[in-house]
């Protein structure tokens, strides 16, 4: 391939990322593209042997930061990240994406060359082979939906952005897991400093700046997790607190709603279990029951006591004020 004048910087975040790191930096160091690129790793603590693994490559791409565990945030790391690095195209992935093959980098860059007005682009993901039948099915109507749609979006129409949901939802998504971002958009408007939904708060900015984003359908990691019970209630706790607090959604305003979803997706997923190979046990519908009335009862607690802190301390699952003290 003809290289190009057009730096890219790959930033990667990384806290006891465990294996799975690995790969992923074994996979951004393999890619086959046009662009000349870095990769910056700025970690925040780990004691998992991710920085020893780091240093054993000896390339001269890597830039590893380490950063206090206190010092973490995920729009202000990201930042330090992006000020860390030279790049005119910023890639942002996290620690646990992986991509799936060595055109991923290629993939994603190439949209912004279209059209100047490109700020951010967002791939698809993929599940690992060991999520459960609902995740990989889940996340595969998620991207369709996008890649079904226009590939490249802006704000075009005001009145509609003011009263639909479904319209602004559709515009501000952004999933920084599998992303891209323009350097000089960036300079302009950094991340905002939030614990969580900074990818999504930042798309939403740029969109109503006037910029446009991209979907890279052929941009693809590898990225899911299987959350325990207890988990699956802190992270819908923590979505639905950050949709309500920073965007205004309630993802579960009553109790009604939580029955009603909990009885509906239940259902809904017991029937689509039936048609796989998976046989439905008590066990299997006992945790897919449980598994919708957590996360049911996270969305609720998170879009109904969002400033309350004594439910945040108790549930959040990426809690910045007990991950300070630590």
């Amino acid at each position: 391939m003809e290289q190009v004048n057009n730096l890219v910087s790959v930033c990667i975040l990384t806290k006891n990322p465990g294996k799975v790191f690995q790969s992923v930096l074994n996979s951004v160091l393999s890619q086959n593209t046009i662009y000349p690129y870095e990769v910056i790793v700025v970690d925040s603590g780990s004691s998992d042997g991710t920085i020893d693994y780091i240093n054993s490559k000896k390339s001269d791409k890597i830039k590893l930061i380490e950063i206090e565990p206190s010092d973490f945030g995920h729009g202000k790391t990201r930042n330090f990240a992006i000020q860390n690095s030279s790049g005119q195209y910023i890639v942002m992935i996290t620690h646990d994406a992986e991509p799936v093959d060595g055109n991923w980098l290629q993939n994603i860059i190439s949209p912004f060359h279209e059209d100047e007005s490109i700020a951010a682009v967002f791939g698809r993901h993929y599940a690992y082979g060991d999520a459960s039948i609902f995740t990989k099915r889940d996340l595969k109507l998620h991207f369709d939906n996008f890649a079904d749609g226009p590939r490249v979006v802006h704000l075009d129409d005001k009145d509609r952005y003011a009263k639909d949901i479904g319209y602004q939802q559709w515009l501000h998504y952004f999933s920084d897991n599998n992303a891209a971002l323009r350097r000089s958009v960036w300079q302009i408007c950094p991340y905002p400093e939030v614990d969580f939904a900074e990818d999504q708060l930042w798309a939403k900015k740029i969109i109503e700046l006037g910029y446009k984003k991209a979907y890279a359908d052929d941009a693809i990691v590898y990225h899911s997790h299987n959350y325990s019970l207890k988990q699956t209630l802190q992270r819908s706790y923590d979505e639905s607190r950050a949709l309500k607090k920073l965007f205004g959604y309630n993802l579960c305003p009553s109790v009604l709603n939580i029955a009603y979803q909990t009885l509906a997706c239940s259902k809904r997923d017991l029937a689509y279990q039936k048609t796989t190979a998976h046989k439905t046990n008590k066990v299997g519908f006992f945790n897919i029951t449980a598994w919708h009335f957590l996360k049911q009862l996270g969305f609720y607690l998170g879009g109904n006591f969002y400033s309350n802190h004594t439910v945040y301390r108790l549930i959040s699952l990426d809690n910045a004020i007990k991950r300070k003290k630590k």
